[in-house]
């Protein structure tokens, strides 16, 4: 069973940081991209960073370039999303998702996704 399970949400103040995690299992980790995709509440669906399998390739929304970092431990099955510099545009449910590749994530066209994690950035 293909299974993503993302930790690291809470509640932080504008400026701060949090280090999110998404512990993957029941498929070949290497093989696919792990991206983050963010949901507030009332808006629209975002895709805020993508790290590819094959080569370690990373990808950023225009809103968090610079302030975040994608990375990934293949041998821990994990990938990271290191956010710093948070303000309140930055509260959502935050989800890593699955695919082959990144352009897949990012057109949430993703073989799974996990339960989510809420960020919430108090100003």
């Amino acid at each position: 069973e293909v299974q993503l399970v993302e930790s690291g949400g809470g509640l932080v103040q504008a400026g701060g940081s949090l280090r999110l995690s998404c512990v993957a299992s029941g498929f070949t980790f290497d093989d696919y991209a792990i991206g983050w995709l963010r949901q507030a509440p009332g808006k629209e669906r975002e895709g805020v960073s993508c790290i590819e399998g094959s080569d370690g390739s990373t990808y950023y929304g225009n809103s968090v370039q610079g302030r975040f970092t994608i990375s990934r431990d293949n041998a821990k099955n994990s990938v990271y999303l290191q956010m710093n510099s948070l303000n309140s545009e930055d509260t959502a449910v935050y989800y890593c998702a699955a695919a082959r590749k990144c352009w897949r994530v990012w057109g949430y066209d993703y073989e799974s996704r996990g339960q989510g994690t809420q960020v919430t950035v108090s100003s």
